[in-house]
């Protein structure tokens, strides 16, 4: 036993073989009244439990413990509480055993915070703890004592565990604890915490503005997501602040929020395309048509292919066939990807579903769009012949259409047009000499140009034997 405790437990021991209780008890009250907040005061508390249990005290013991483990230091108590636990778990109910649990955990977890309190998770575990237990004032200590603990770096990645911290706060404040002010207050303490010149957080922001609204604060939601996008804007705030206002019905709020949106991204394809289904939304198509012309005329966009279907199928929901048809054309002007031409295609063949009976007006329809269909093939076939799987695949379009069509289509047309598939390897070599492997891939063979290579080896056959006769006769 250490000096420091090994008198008074001497002292108390003599008093108690002399039979004299109430002096060792009067030794051991002593010596903790002096010792009690000194590291090495775990042994003393131990042997006062000890003459306490063993004179048949239990209260008295079970009070000792507790008084021990708020007055010594948490890095010197660790055998203090295991003993506690085996002491709740010989002479308490229930309650007691898990309370004793409880207080080991909080032990084990303070002296975790207290090695690295910069370990979040380690105080995401200790603010469940308490917020199981549901003592209120415990767990706002605890939410205090980690936000205090801020990341030492102005990096991202070590802010976001942080954050979290923040948020749960507040959902607590607001959902648990019930207490409005105080909710506000925290997420209004965490948006000045945030480093807003390296990043903003969309999330708190977004936070901040949904909990005003359920408070009705409809002013102070706009003031909070209008600060947002003056500092750092992003996408999700103003889609949350043009979903808020959409709601409320007010069209030129939506408006602004748009502009100021394309401002800050012009290359944003998504923001243009949604600006002009929002206009359409509210019967302003000359409106939503004018977005879409602008958008399409910016020098840069991020997903154009997306933006254009976008305009398309506008038109097309217009019901302005014309429109489109002139909209495709200034596509291909632009790109000839495949999709394109089959996307031409299948709107000038779905215009026949409103002639109804009208037999010739539908024969128009698909000439229509088997033009499309040639124009393509002549593309693939002059232009880009080395590209001939996607002008197989074209081909194969071009068949399921006729086939559609029924009686008014031409499966023969297309059919003399296909492609066969030959499988061919493509020795490569690893290293000058060495032998290396097979490079598989997949040929097209379509009759016209085969018919146009046997043309050519029987023309050459055919010089060649005229040059043979020719040096005979001389």
């Amino acid at each position: 036993m250490d000096e420091l405790d090994a008198g008074p437990t001497r002292y108390a021991e003599f008093e108690m073989k002399n039979g004299e209780i109430s002096l060792a008890r009067n030794c051991y009250e002593r010596a903790v009244d002096k010792l009690s907040d000194d590291e090495e005061a775990e042994q003393l508390f131990l042997a006062f439990v000890e003459f306490e249990e063993n004179c048949k005290e239990i209260e008295r013991a079970r009070c000792i413990y507790k008084f021990a483990l708020d007055h010594i230091p948490k890095g010197g108590a660790n055998n203090l509480y295991k003993k506690f636990v085996e002491f709740e778990k010989k002479y308490g109910d229930r309650e007691a055993i898990e309370d004793a649990i409880m207080g080991k955990k909080r032990f084990e977890y303070e002296d975790e915070v207290r090695k690295n309190p910069l370990n979040y998770d380690v105080w995401f575990d200790y603010i469940r703890l308490e917020e199981n237990l549901g003592i209120k004032e415990r767990i706002r200590d605890i939410y205090e004592r980690a936000i205090v603990n801020v990341p030492p770096a102005e990096e991202k990645h070590y802010w976001q565990r942080y954050i979290y911290l923040w948020i749960n706060y507040a959902l607590y404040e607001e959902l648990d604890a019930q207490d409005i002010d105080r909710t506000r207050q925290v997420y209004q303490l965490c948006r000045q915490v945030i480093p807003q010149s390296k990043f903003l957080f969309a999330k708190i922001w977004l936070l901040s503005a949904e909990f005003e609204i359920r408070q009705l604060n409809l002013q102070g939601a706009r003031s909070i997501l209008g600060e947002a996008i003056a500092k750092v804007p992003k996408d999700k705030i103003f889609k949350k602040y043009i979903e808020i206002e959409l709601k409320l019905g007010h069209i030129d709020r939506c408006r602004k929020l748009y502009e100021k949106y394309l401002e800050w991204s012009p290359e944003n394809c998504y923001a243009w395309s949604k600006y002009a289904e929002f206009e359409r939304s509210i019967s302003e198509a000359e409106r939503a048509r004018e977005i879409f012309e602008l958008a399409i005329h910016q020098p840069a966009l991020d997903m154009p292919e997306l933006l254009w279907k976008k305009y398309v199928d506008f038109e097309i929901s217009e019901g302005d066939i014309e429109k489109t048809r002139t909209l495709y054309e200034r596509l291909l002007d632009r790109t000839k990807h495949l999709k394109v031409w089959i996307s031409y295609a299948k709107f000038e063949e779905s215009a026949m579903e409103e002639m109804e009976d009208d037999i010739e007006q539908k024969k128009k329809c698909i000439g229509r769009a088997r033009g499309v269909f040639e124009r393509a093939l002549g593309y693939y076939r002059t232009s880009v012949p080395e590209l001939g799987e996607e002008r197989a695949m074209l081909l194969e379009e071009w068949l399921k259409m006729e086939r559609r069509c029924r009686e008014l289509g031409d499966v023969d047309l297309v059919q003399l047009k296909l492609s066969k598939k030959d499988k061919k390897r493509n020795r490569i070599e690893v290293e000058d000499g060495v032998a290396g492997y097979d490079d598989k891939y997949i040929d097209y063979l379509f009759p016209e140009e085969t018919q146009k290579s046997c043309f050519n080896i029987l023309e050459a056959a055919y010089k060649w034997k005229k040059q043979k006769i020719s040096h005979y006769e001389n």
